[in-house]
């Protein structure tokens, strides 16, 4: 079992800033693909970004340039970096690991003046 614990939401102003955190546990997280998804009101859940165990990043049209994705394997944490936040960004954001099927119970992010 695999415990997903997302932090950092929060209510911003457009064009702010927040830093999402998500701890994994589990002793081989280095060997993770962990992803970073979102659910707006009425939406489908969207995939935001994902890193792989190398390094390697890709992130959605909607938020290229904005985002940022990392992961501390020394921490057994992956980050999300958001910049430049816009009132669309609203929405519960859900840390996954993505080859085991994990899920956290997600963080509130809600952009507004």
């Amino acid at each position: 079992q695999v415990q997903v614990v997302e932090s950092g939401g929060g209510l911003v102003q457009p064009g702010g800033s927040l830093r999402l955190s998500c701890a994994a546990s589990g002793s081989i997280f280095s060997d993770y693909v962990m992803g970073w998804y979102r659910q707006a009101p009425g939406k489908q859940r969207e995939l935001v970004a994902a890193i792989s165990p190398g390094g390697s990043t890709n992130y959605a049209d909607s938020v290229k340039g904005r985002f940022t994705i990392s992961r501390d394997n020394a921490k057994n944490t992956v980050y999300l970096q958001m910049n430049s936040l816009k009132p669309e960004d609203t929405a519960v954001y859900y840390c996954k690991v993505q080859n085991r099927g994990y899920w956290g119970q997600g963080t509130q992010v809600t952009v507004s003046s």
